[in-house]
This record gives structure tokens, sequence and C-alpha cells, in this order.
């Protein structure tokens, strides 16, 4: 029964022959990402940006300028009524609506009762799929948390990559995963697409799936470390990223699959996270740990006689 393979089993591809242009592209992305952060921002969700998001159906088509006059009469705030395609084949009438809340003291939780009250006088029937508020101040307080959790995430990294291998792979490994965030945060500002709680845990899912393709292939440049001490250090990168490219190509590929799933018959809510998966994790990831970690790592040098090491290793073992 014959392997179902996507690569030979054995490729001699010159990954490192261009890895100074692939580092140019690698730099010229991430300053573009940071231009864009500064200059467009965040199509900020309501977790983010404090207020109230409501999904709701009506058995009959109705006008959205109706909703939108509704919400606009409480003026509460902000407010943003679409028309949302609806994922239970039931064929209603779906709307998605934000309402911020200009109010920084105002209870987020009798605001959306108020806009609940309103919205059932004017359209009987109407049923509500989703309702989410948050209050200024605790969106403020979910803004610094996420920002903590991420920088905690390339802490801990770093200290990991160093304490296994050196520190040279370190900085490699911590460079790889902040091109990595850094440029999917660029790709959901230059669409626009909503930034909230999801696209934060997205964002903490592809460091952690982009380090774990890094250490695997770090595992393998350090084995020939150790078996060839005198192949020059680009041939020997290469020999690692042909030998793990099979398991890197079957990875990505079945990911891919599950990511694709996800982002088809996942619904609305889901796509933000699915989007910043494919191409944070998957495209970008597998790029990143060739041409920005194992690049950086080259750029760096690493020790190459590791027999003091071992001996060192041998002497506590016995």
């Amino acid at each position: 029964m014959r392997r179902l393979r996507f690569v030979p089993d054995v490729t001699t591809i010159d990954f490192m022959g261009r890895a100074r242009l692939w580092v140019t592209f690698s730099i010229l992305m991430t300053l573009g990402s940071l231009v864009l952060i500064f200059t467009r921002g965040f199509n900020l969700g309501v977790d983010f940006r404090g207020g109230a998001l409501i999904i709701a159906s009506t058995p009959a088509p109705e006008d959205v300028g109706r909703f939108r006059e509704v919400l606009t009469g409480l003026d509460f705030g902000e407010v943003a009524v679409t028309e949302v395609s609806d994922d239970s084949g039931a064929g209603r009438f779906t709307v998605l609506m934000r309402l911020g809340i200009a109010d920084p003291d105002a209870n987020a939780a009798q605001v959306v009762e108020t806009v609940r009250a309103e919205l059932s006088a004017a359209f009987p029937g109407i049923q509500y799929l989703q309702v989410d508020s948050v209050g200024s101040k605790v969106s403020s307080e979910l803004v610094r948390n996420g920002a903590l959790a991420v920088a905690l995430a390339f802490l801990g990294i770093m200290v990991y990559v160093w304490l296994r291998f050196e520190w040279q792979f370190a900085v490699g490994a911590v460079l790889s995963v902040m091109h990595d965030a850094l440029v999917t945060l660029g790709l959901f500002s230059l669409l626009q697409l909503e930034f909230n709680l999801t696209i934060v845990a997205a964002v903490l899912t592809v460091i952690g799936y982009s380090i774990n393709d890094t250490v695997v292939i770090f595992d393998r440049v350090r084995e020939l470390l150790r078996k060839y001490k005198k192949t020059p250090l680009p041939q020997l990168m290469n020999m690692a990223l042909n030998e793990t490219l099979s398991r890197t190509v079957m990875t990505s590929s079945t990911t891919l699959i599950a990511l694709l799933a996800i982002f088809f018959f996942g619904g609305d809510v889901v796509h933000g996270f699915a989007i910043a998966m494919i191409f944070g994790g998957v495209l970008v990831g597998t790029y990143s740990t060739i041409y920005v970690a194992c690049a950086t790592v080259l750029w760096l040098g690493v020790r190459r006689d590791w027999s003091g090491a071992e001996a060192a290793s041998a002497a506590v073992k016995s």
C-alpha cells in the first residue's frame, strides 16, 4: 500500500540560497503592517470599543433603515446595522446591529434591555440570536489584558527556546512569531476586519502554531550540528529544512483543511479566527520559520563544537 506523499522523500531545495531576498521581503511586510496599524488602526469590536452587539431575525424581510431609525432614536451612541446571511437554512431575515455607548458611566446591561424592548415593540415576532454587551471601562481592561497576554507569550517563548537551545535560536524564534503576529494584525488593519477577543485568541494560537514548527526544525538543526561539525552552516540549514519538509507540508495541509471547514461552515462568528489562522498560522507561520527564524540563526551564527557540552552531559549521567 503506497503512502500519500505531497513531496518526495528526498529533496535538495536550496532554501538559504535566497535568504537575503526573502528576509528583505519579511522586513518590508513587517514595516508595512506597522504603518497600517498606526495609520488605519483596527475595526474594533464591542469587546474593545464598548457597546452592544445584537444579532436578531424577523419572520419576514424588513427594511434595514427601520432598525437604524429605532436605534438612532434611543440616542445611546454610534449605530451600525447590516443584513447578514442566515446560516440555519430557515430563510429568516437576519440583521447584525452594533450600538456604541457614548456615556462611560452607562450600564451596558440596562442599555441592552432598553434596546430589546424598543425593537420588540417595533418588530413583532423578532428573535434575538446573539446579544453581547461590554461597558467602556471593561473594554479598556480587555485591551490591556489582551496586550499583556501577547507580551507574556513572546517572553515565555524566548525563555523556553533559550533554555532548550541557545540564545541565537531564542532570538530567531521570537523574531519569527513577532513577524507572524504583526503581519496578521496588518491584514486585519488593511481589510478592516472586526478585531475582538476572538482575534486576540487567534493571534495567540498563531504564535503557538508557528513556534511548534520552528522548534521541530531547530531540533533537527541541533542534531545535524552535532553530526556534521565541518559542514557550512547554510548547507546544514538546507539539510534540516529538506529533511523536515514532508512533515511540515503534511502538518500545514491537514491544518489548512480543518481551518477551511471552519471558515466555510462555522458561521460569521468564527470567520475572523479562521482567517487569522489560515493567513498568519499556516501560510505566514510556515514561511517565517524558514526565512525569519532559520535566517536569523544563520546570520547570528551558532556554536559548532558541542564536544564540551556532550562530555559534561556524560559526566553528569555517570
